[in-house]
């Protein structure tokens, strides 16, 4: 989110720039505008996201309309970033399902980071089940969530594509929160120790004794060099940016390099699975 907010600052001090550059004071700008002085001032330190049709006037105004496409390309960038669940979800969860299938589909390397939850594409159905169950009540959503674990296993083809590189890092912390009921979650744990042993993905474990050189403050996941998805409670970041792509690499690569993998992620997760009830 302080990423986000950055790049709302960041297209209010360029509006104020133009302003600026045309001599005018968020005053005077403003009373041309017929706006509220406080919406100009507002704008320009990122409190307040400007319109399409706001970014066009200003620049019109302000007799630089040359720059009204580059901010609202800044604009378009920024919406991007921020996708409430509710727009995402507004039609139920097996459409979000599907919009990962295509981007799944579509990138070669996909590495991620969860820290709370197991991996969708790892997922049983039972497992699932409760997970998207969660998501229609937290967001009071049209229940479809048999349509969704379905197409939710759908989207696990992507496992056994030829060329594909899959790369998941989960905390220890995934395999003993208790998210649902045990007999569910002891069939997720036994589906995760058949994972760590397929030579087509890598799964790692970040057990609670490994020293780390990096925290793992939240989930994320990597396409290729080309975006990052980051989920919050209550939004979906995407983030293009080349040098944030670069950063949630380098913490990715090191977070993997201190998990376990093979026989003793297996046993990391044959240990939580033997703390069931």
């Amino acid at each position: 989110m302080a990423r986000l907010q950055e790049a709302r600052e960041a297209l209010g001090q360029r509006l104020r720039e133009v302003r600026q550059g045309a001599g005018f004071t968020g005053t005077a700008l403003a009373g041309l505008l017929d706006w509220p002085q406080s919406k100009v001032s507002k704008i320009e330190t990122g409190r307040q996201t400007p319109t399409r049709n706001d970014i066009a006037v200003w620049a019109h105004v302000c007799g630089d309309e040359a720059a009204a496409g580059p901010l609202i390309a800044r604009l378009e960038v920024l919406e991007t970033m921020y996708a409430e669940w509710r727009q995402r979800l507004g039609a139920g969860t097996s459409e979000r399902q599907r919009a990962s299938i295509a981007l799944e589909a579509g990138a070669t390397r996909i590495r991620a980071l969860e820290t709370t939850v197991v991996p969708g594409l790892l997922q049983t159905p039972d497992y699932a089940r409760y997970r998207l169950a969660q998501s229609v009540k937290r967001h009071n959503l049209p229940d479809d969530v048999d349509e969704g674990v379905r197409v939710r296993m759908q989207r696990q083809e992507v496992l056994y594509r030829p060329g594909k590189r899959l790369h998941f890092v989960l905390t220890e912390a995934v395999l003993r929160y208790r998210l649902c009921p045990p007999d569910v979650m002891a069939g997720q744990l036994d589906r995760l120790v058949a994972m760590c042993s397929m030579s087509t993905i890598r799964v790692g474990i970040l057990g609670f004794d490994a020293e780390l050189g990096e925290s793992p403050k939240h989930g994320f996941w990597i396409f290729d060099e080309e975006r990052v998805l980051v989920e919050t409670i209550g939004a979906e970041l995407t983030l293009t940016q080349p040098q944030e792509i670069a950063l949630y690499g380098r913490v990715f690569d090191r977070l993997a390099a201190d998990a376990s993998y093979g026989a003793e992620a297996r046993r990391l997760i044959t240990t939580a699975m033997e703390s069931l009830p």
